[in-house]
């Protein structure tokens, strides 16, 4: 982005990701730049599946109480933070990771379906990272967050997919980083013009998002 940045002299507004993207240094980046982030959470198709929406160790199936900074179990008993970690990424991005643990997990006959500790359950929350996931869940589940979704599988994905089986592009034919990069840059401004040729012919020279379709 930084480098689209320089050459293009132009910042976009929004930015668009899939669930690859998604960290919280990348969330706090976008943040700190100004731009609104749409990136899918990588438990996103999880979060729609029955047995994710049953199982009663994940924390999204818990009750959390903000004032108190504590969750309550399926059994009704209390996890509260106990304390407080920092984890650092490749980058050397620190996290702050709060520790929760279970008041009591004596005797409780939903143990076994909710951890695999001979003691209390823990669990680690980055309450930032939390934080953020959910306005980019709202983002992306927004009219406006589901057309750029949309557009970028087919704007991004789709320019793949023509490439290899309507152009029948499956390798290079030069050697050489440079070689390799002029090959490539060739490809995609004939890809670009044929594109810019179709939009022509079609009159959508000043749309740049296709409509969401509705049935």
């Amino acid at each position: 982005l930084s480098n689209m940045e320089t050459q293009l002299n132009a910042k976009y507004e929004n930015i668009i990701a899939d669930a690859g993207y998604e960290s919280e240094e990348n969330y706090l980046y976008l943040e700190k730049k100004h731009q609104n982030y749409y990136i899918k959470p990588q438990s996103y198709e999880v979060w729609k599946k029955k047995s994710f929406k049953k199982d009663i160790s994940k924390r999204e199936n818990m009750v959390y109480d903000a004032s108190k900074d504590e969750y309550t179990c399926h059994n009704g008993r209390k996890l509260k933070a106990s304390g407080v970690i920092h984890k650092t990424s490749r980058n050397n991005y620190r996290s702050e990771v709060t520790v929760y643990e279970c008041e009591d997990c004596g005797g409780c006959s939903y143990k076994e379906k909710c951890t695999k500790a001979k003691e209390n359950k823990k669990m680690q929350v980055s309450k930032t990272f939390v934080e953020k996931r959910q306005i980019s869940y709202e983002n992306i589940t927004s009219e406006i967050g589901i057309q750029l979704r949309t557009n970028r599988s087919i704007q991004v994905e789709g320019a793949f997919g023509v490439m290899k089986s309507d152009y029948n592009f499956n390798r290079f034919l030069t050697r050489g980083k440079n070689s390799v990069k002029t090959e490539f840059l060739l490809l995609c401004f004939g890809y670009n013009m044929n594109k810019f040729h179709t939009k022509i012919q079609n009159g959508r020279c000043c749309q740049h998002l296709h409509p969401i379709r509705t049935a």
